[in-house]
């Protein structure tokens, strides 16, 4: 597959350079810094400041969320009433933080409580009548769900008919018709006025304590809310960042509170995790413990918390959470880390086979790629659809058929994970099927799905035309957002400390996107087995080190010489007790001065082709000499390895070999393209600037005079 070459959104050139000095002034930030808080919508020296301090990001009142008090007063009424109470959650890292913070708080004050989670693989997502009869036969008279229940209208009418109360706490997309649950406290809601509708599950259980608190004790509620947030902030911190929620609001405060906490968490189980997460992820000598930030919650914990839903038994990470043995909880931090260790071997199997079908069936030209197997694992193609959207920067859906009886059976049921991409809403999409669904339910750019096989062409049908119609204004949205161009010498271990001002990271504050252009690549040192790439690259004098993830040497385009742009992320590696600034490489393409080069060329050796130039003959027509150094070259070159060759490569690697070869780009072209016609050399054209090459040696003498691409080119030219 051609990778078509990615769109770089430069925010910074929308500044107004007058207002980002008068912010550097006025904050005594530098230009840089002040650069990127008006790229996160930062326009008044006043917000700014605000936003740097977290002074304006306050915690809102929970009881403005609807049915809080209602909810609230039924909760603690069955406390009192020692009544049985069941927490319902969901199986990912929200789900999980939900249940461990709520069963904290309710077991702390006396309630007689338990918690369920479904299995992934046996239940599926959200609330299910089974469930609900099984936690009936075990006495329980009220239901809280977390992050869940917002779309189980039917199952809360059978808890009503069975004698148990549902209050519902969830963040989800609500559907027009509620449940008829004693409350359901969603800042989604239609009918909501809560100034943030953007809060993590957790984060909407995080305000339900904040509440009971306050009625618990009759305290003023920053009290509340500052007891709440020692005892519960990093859990829901945790959850927030996993979730991919914004981090603005009252979630920029909640995920600063929390991260604050997380390195001296008092909980047994966290801290375990932590130490196993950090041991794993170290690899330089350095003795300093890594401070947690976004980052490394969202890459390093997060993973390994989810994958217990995934693959095994959500119930193993809230009994981390909640256990009060040190060694015990060691003992389960351990076994969430082996059992990511085989989620990611999964995952990769998973991908793999995705991706052939999708490039082996041109599913790549799709409006939504939808896939189905009838062995994937249910827990693992959420990540892999992620991981294909990415890609193929396209809406995916997975869809497993793993546990059927005969799942070529037109009723076999399917249960599906979604990835979209902006532009696209899935859960609209979704409900626009919804009469061929069984159950969906997400987020806007996440969301499950249960589907008959019977119904599965129809649905590749309907969601492919939704998203066609979506996307027939505007393709998806592919382009990489760069804060701004930096010089070498602006980039300082001073600038890479000071942009830490902006964490914590997250949607709607991004970790800073910078841009180098026209940098040269110094050195090229694969590590990691292969499957990483330590760059150095250089302009003006100034060499960097640069990170490159999940690259091999073998599919790295580029080599030691090329010129290139690159855009990165600005880090501090510290080895051996030495700091030093690092790019964390995301996007690296031919420069575009070299890029624009190509262009031209290429045009003009496609006038000489249509015997258009206006170039002389001397520029065009090659000679013998030029045929015969040519081939020595890249006899030499096949002798040592070398299979492949842009045009430009080609001619820059020979004229530093010899100096005062009068070769240019459309003679070597030329050339190229007549060794190939007179088979002295097998060509296999990647694209129209690129080739791999095999010499076919012989020791007869080739006619040049035979080629027909020459005789054409004297013919046009020759009179010039």
């Amino acid at each position: 597959m051609k990778k078509d070459r990615k769109k770089w959104n430069i925010k910074g050139n929308l500044v107004d350079a007058s207002f980002s000095k008068e912010l550097s002034s006025a904050l005594g930030i530098s230009d840089v810094l002040s650069t990127l808080i008006i790229n996160r919508g930062y326009t008044s020296i006043d917000d700014a400041r605000a936003f740097i301090s977290k002074s304006a990001e306050t915690l809102h009142d929970p009881f403005l969320l609807n049915d809080m008090e209602k909810g609230c007063n039924r909760i603690l009424d069955a406390i009192k009433n020692g009544e049985k109470i069941s927490i319902y959650g969901d199986y990912d890292v929200d789900g999980v933080t939900s249940v461990s913070i709520l069963y904290m708080y309710l077991d702390a004050n006396g309630a007689n409580v338990n918690y369920y989670i479904p299995s992934r693989k046996g239940e599926g997502y959200g609330v299910s009548e089974n469930a609900i009869r099984k936690l009936a036969d075990d006495g329980t008279q009220l239901i809280i769900t977390v992050d869940t229940g917002v779309t189980a209208n039917a199952e809360v009418e059978i808890a009503k008919e069975l004698g148990i109360d549902v209050v519902i706490t969830d963040h989800h997309e609500c559907r027009p018709e509620l449940p008829q649950a004693l409350a359901i406290i969603n800042p989604k809601r239609v009918d909501s006025t809560y100034p943030f509708p953007s809060l993590a599950g957790v984060g909407v259980v995080f305000k339900l304590l904040c509440a009971l608190e306050a009625m618990r004790t009759g305290d003023e509620m920053i009290d509340c809310v500052r007891r709440i947030s020692i005892d519960y902030a990093d859990l829901t911190a945790i959850g927030t960042i996993a979730d991919v929620m914004p981090v603005k609001d009252e979630n920029r405060l909640i995920v600063s509170l929390g991260l604050n906490l997380v390195d001296q968490t008092k909980n047994i189980g966290l801290g375990a995790l932590l130490e196993l997460c950090r041991s794993n992820e170290t690899r330089s000598r350095t003795k300093t413990k890594k401070k947690a930030s976004s980052g490394f919650i969202g890459f390093t914990v997060a993973p390994r918390i989810n994958a217990a839903g995934r693959i095994s038994d959500a119930s193993i990470a809230v009994e981390l959470f909640l256990s009060k043995n040190e060694e015990y909880a060691q003992e389960l931090a351990l076994k969430l880390c082996d059992i990511n260790k085989d989620r990611q071997l999964e995952e990769n199997k998973i991908a793999e086979q995705a991706y052939a079908i999708i490039e082996e069936n041109g599913l790549a030209s799709n409006n939504v790629i939808i896939l189905d197997d009838e062995a994937w694992h249910h827990g693992i193609i959420g990540i892999v659809a992620s991981r294909i959207s990415e890609r193929y920067s396209l809406p995916a859906i997975l869809i497993s058929f793993e546990g059927n009886e005969n799942s070529n059976d037109p009723e076999a049921i399917g249960k599906g994970s979604g990835r979209s991409v902006k532009g696209m809403n899935l859960v609209d999409a979704l409900s626009s099927c919804s009469d061929i669904l069984d159950k969906f339910g997400g987020h806007e750019l996440a969301a499950g799905l249960t589907v008959k096989r019977k119904y599965l062409p129809e649905l590749r049908e309907r969601m492919n035309e939704y998203a066609r119609k979506c996307f027939e204004n505007q393709a998806p949205d592919c382009a990489l957002d760069i804060d701004c161009y930096l010089s070498p010498n602006q980039i300082s271990l001073p600038l890479a400390g000071e942009i830490g001002i902006l964490e914590p990271y997250g949607v709607s504050n991004p970790v800073p996107v910078f841009a180098i252009s026209n940098m040269i690549v110094e050195d090229i040192v694969p590590i990691g087995m292969n499957r990483h790439l330590k760059l150095t690259l250089s302009k003006d004098g100034i060499a960097f080190t640069g990170m490159l993830f999940c690259v091999s040497s073998q599919d790295f385009p580029y080599e030691i010489y090329d010129e290139v742009d690159v855009a990165f992320n600005l880090e501090i590696n510290e080895f051996l007790n030495t700091k030093s600034v690092q790019f964390n490489i995301k996007d690296i393409r031919m420069s575009e001065r070299a890029y624009t080069e190509q262009l031209t060329l290429e045009s003009e050796f496609i006038k000489v082709k249509n015997g258009e130039s206006t170039l002389s003959s001397e520029e065009i027509i090659p000679q013998r000499e030029d045929f015969a150094l040519l081939y020595s070259f890249l006899t030499k070159e096949a002798r040592e390895g070398k299979e492949q060759y842009s045009y430009v490569k080609l001619l820059k690697a020979i004229k530093r070999k010899y100096s005062g070869v009068t070769a240019n780009y459309i003679k070597i072209k030329l050339m190229i393209k007549i060794f190939r016609e007179l088979n002295i050399i097998s060509i296999d054209e990647i694209d129209e600037y690129s080739f791999t090459f095999k010499v076919n040696y012989s020791k007869n003498k080739t006619n040049l005079e035979k080629s027909n691409i020459l005789k054409k080119i004297k013919s046009n030219y020759s009179a010039n």
